[in-house]
């Protein structure tokens, strides 16, 4: 986010209003704000690691899935997923299976009012969201999309890497990971993911897809 703490100005504010809210109706949930985590830390809850919550924008999201062939599309794995932005709008866009975790469990309560309101709109879909620290989360086994806005610093990344590896060696497959503000990227790089897609928009918020299926066809 220092792009934006230093090159803030009217016209970026407009803009991120007018699409915020467009996306708001277009998909009638309630998504927006940001939030400190303050909460967590008068509870005694470190948030060290952690990043205050801002959902990716619905512009950048929506670019997103148009990456992506409509089939298949399984499981959707969103890891500090918020109010459930990223989750609602996989859900908008053919996955069956999405499941969610953060350790605010009020950010959670959000994200099931939420998918709530879009399994209304597409009742084949199933959803769970789970209140817990993203370093302890073991990956489902039929996973094949992971969502990340930079939830955390660089150590519970490397827990969260290491147990998308351990997956896949358990139940081998193709998994595709979206990196928002990927700025540890280099972590799945190491591990032996490569850079599918790369997008900047507005100069202030990068999205990188990352892939481990070159790994798969050589095994």
């Amino acid at each position: 986010f220092s792009f934006l703490s230093f090159n803030w100005n009217i016209k970026i504010a407009f803009h991120l209003l007018h699409e915020e809210l467009k996306g708001e109706r277009k998909y009638g949930i309630h998504t927006t704000g940001a939030d400190g985590l303050q909460s967590l830390k008068k509870k005694g809850i470190d948030i060290s690691h952690a990043t205050i919550y801002m959902p990716v924008s619905y512009i950048m999201l929506e670019d997103i899935f148009k990456q992506f062939p409509l089939s298949p599309r399984h499981h959707f794995v969103d890891i500090g997923c918020g109010k459930g932005r990223a989750l609602c709008l996989a859900a908008c866009n053919g996955f069956q299976h999405l499941t969610g975790i953060d350790f605010s469990k009020e950010l959670c309560e959000d994200a099931i009012q939420n998918l709530s309101i879009i399994q209304q709109q597409h009742p084949g879909i199933s959803f769970t969201v789970i209140n817990n620290d993203a370093f302890y989360f073991q990956i489902p086994p039929d996973a094949d999309f992971i969502f990340l806005f930079n939830p955390f610093d660089e150590i519970i990344l490397s827990g969260v890497v290491k147990n998308i590896m351990q997956s896949i060696r358990k139940f081998p497959r193709s998994i595709r990971v979206i990196y928002a503000n990927p700025l540890y990227k280099h972590l799945f790089l190491r591990a032996g993911f490569l850079e599918i897609y790369h997008s900047k928009k507005l100069k202030y918020l990068e999205i990188s897809i990352l892939s481990n299926q070159h790994l798969q066809a050589i095994q």
